[in-house]
């Protein structure tokens, strides 16, 4: 327990051995649940969950819940793979120790983590990968906005500081640059950096209300709650952490992964502004930002079919040209309102929490 409330650590792994057992021995002691979620893992790292697993809850009986359990079905296996039959939930042992029959990606192993602290009413629900780059010894800090009430979701931002991002490469800092921007209009939260970050807490009352069975599975999870807590209102906080890179290797597939994180962060945009400014309230800056898109995007499309009229055709340039640039400008302006309105509104959701 962490100053009067009770703490849960979800720990995703998906090909963690020799990472993520060290990951379970460092857990700070005022952590009282560890979730650790093997994603269906080809190498050794269920083994090695289990092994550490039944290191720390030495003097209780050491128990995994299986995804039926999750879902609420009183099933629970033993770390020898047996079933234990009528076993019911309890806050012991410490370590909770999950295997997906099939891969779902970070995001769905950290959904059935978040789930399982739902069922136990956890007060607050950290996020550290089983990769071993995120510092136990900082937990402190994504917990204290959250017991103080300054914030219902806290988070790692690793590019405020110039030093603490000398770990990350310039081609992963570029990415991430533009991902931060992307996610910013998406989410509405345009002082938030790095939310590619990981490293999280959330409290029990955003974590019920956010509607996490919904939560997107596949990497970019992180980019898609932004955008649920914005919906909810919730406030957020950005924390100020070192970028730490070890030996593991990254199952990112960069192609793969900006093309799914684009297109979601773009549903979740329009989602939102549905939610937020037209369903749960209304203001106008849901209108500025429709009207700014399409008048924006017939710009651009008069713009190509004038070049084709003049090429193509022979047709006169100037006319077309005139009407799509202005189209277009009247199209960026309306976006530039919104984006000021959004920022407006959104103020007061965000923090930065600073060493």
């Amino acid at each position: 327990m962490y100053r009067n409330h009770t703490i849960g650590v979800v720990v995703p792994a998906y090909n963690e051995e020799g990472f993520v057992g060290e990951v379970i021995d460092t857990m700070p002691e005022y952590v009282d649940r560890v979730y650790v979620i093997d994603d269906c893992s080809t190498d050794g790292t269920w083994e090695e969950i289990q092994r550490h697993a039944e290191k720390a809850n030495e003097g209780s009986v050491p128990v995994h819940y299986d995804e039926e359990a999750v879902k609420g079905e009183d099933k629970v296996v033993a770390n020898d793979g047996g079933t234990v039959a009528g076993q019911t939930q309890a806050f012991d042992p410490r370590v909770i120790s999950t295997q997906h029959e099939e891969n779902r990606g970070v995001g769905g192993a950290i959904k059935t983590g978040y789930l399982r602290a739902l069922e136990d009413e956890i007060d607050i629900t950290a996020v550290m990968g089983g990769d071993g780059q995120m510092d136990p010894d900082i937990l402190h800090k994504f917990l204290d906005p959250i017991v103080e009430d300054e914030a219902d979701y806290t988070k790692g931002n690793r590019l405020l500081y110039k030093e603490y991002r000398e770990g990350m490469s310039k081609w992963r800092f570029f990415g991430n640059s533009i991902l931060t921007f992307l996610t910013k209009v998406a989410s509405g939260y345009w002082k938030t950096m790095d939310p590619q970050n990981g490293y999280a807490a959330i409290s029990h009352y955003a974590l019920d209300n956010v509607g996490i069975e919904d939560m997107y599975e596949y990497y970019g999870y992180c980019n898609d709650l932004l955008v649920k807590l914005n919906a909810k209102r919730m406030r957020v906080a950005d924390v100020a952490m070192p970028a730490v890179y070890g030996d593991e290797e990254s199952s990112i597939n960069y192609s793969t992964y900006i093309r799914k994180v684009s297109r979601m962060l773009l549903g979740n945009f329009f989602w939102r502004l549905k939610v937020k400014y037209l369903v749960l309230d209304f203001h106008p800056l849901a209108l500025f930002y429709y009207l700014g898109v399409v008048t924006s995007l017939l710009g651009v499309l008069g713009g190509v079919w004038s070049l084709y009229a003049k090429f193509a055709l022979g047709n006169p340039l100037f006319v077309r040209a005139s009407l799509s640039i202005m189209l277009f400008t009247i199209g960026s302006m309306f976006l530039m309102f919104a984006m000021l309105f959004d920022m407006q509104v959104n103020e007061s959701k965000e923090v930065q929490i600073r060493d």
